[in-house]
């Protein structure tokens, strides 16, 4: 049997997160491009990998040693963008703190649970509206619709998300909360 599929991500608040989910399920109905309502709407950190049952204390507890050192941040989502002729997303504003958080959190990973990149794309963070099912010969319609789409939303990032594939989707595993302050005051 093979290992179970994780990944790592952020998840926007509730509100923001329900609005990126309304314009999947637009996606959705007016494109056909149903995939990305797999998953909770999310920006990834370290795209899906393989690890065992076994070894998931040690990758959980490394995931809440990295946490309990970040300092929360603000990220801006601004309008949409592609990777054509599959991919629709919301935009994520350059934030060097989130730039920062992704490879801080691959190269930890790699040292504790020895974790390699499965991915040697560049990271580049996006909120992925349409993918996979787009149709090719679709995709110019939908991207004309998504281009003239105005969305602009601040949220603060808090906390690391981990996500497990279960039953053809992908569900929230665990929330590991950054702590920046843990220091013990006497």
């Amino acid at each position: 049997m093979e290992d179970p599929l994780w990944f790592i991500a952020i998840i926007p608040p509730a509100d923001i997160a329900a609005e990126v989910t309304a314009f999947k399920e637009y996606a959705a109905g007016h494109f056909h491009s149903r995939h990305a309502l797999r998953s909770p709407s999310h920006i990834t950190l370290i795209p899906p990998f393989r690890f065992s049952l076994k070894r998931l204390r040690a990758l959980q507890q490394s995931l809440r040693d990295f946490a309990e050192g970040r300092t929360p941040f603000e990220l801006e989502l601004r309008d949409f963008d592609c990777f054509a002729p599959r991919v629709i997303f919301v935009k994520v504003e350059a934030e060097p703190e989130l730039d920062l958080l992704q490879s801080d959190l691959q190269k930890s990973l790699q040292a504790e649970v020895g974790l390699r990149p499965n991915d040697e794309r560049s990271f580049h963070p996006h909120m992925t509206v349409a993918f996979k099912d787009l149709d090719r010969r679709t995709f110019p319609v939908a991207w004309a619709h998504f281009q003239e789409q105005r969305f602009h939303r601040r949220f603060p990032v808090r906390a690391l998300v981990l996500l497990t594939h279960q039953a053809g989707g992908w569900r929230v595993f665990s929330e590991l909360p950054f702590e920046p302050h843990k220091d013990a005051v006497g």
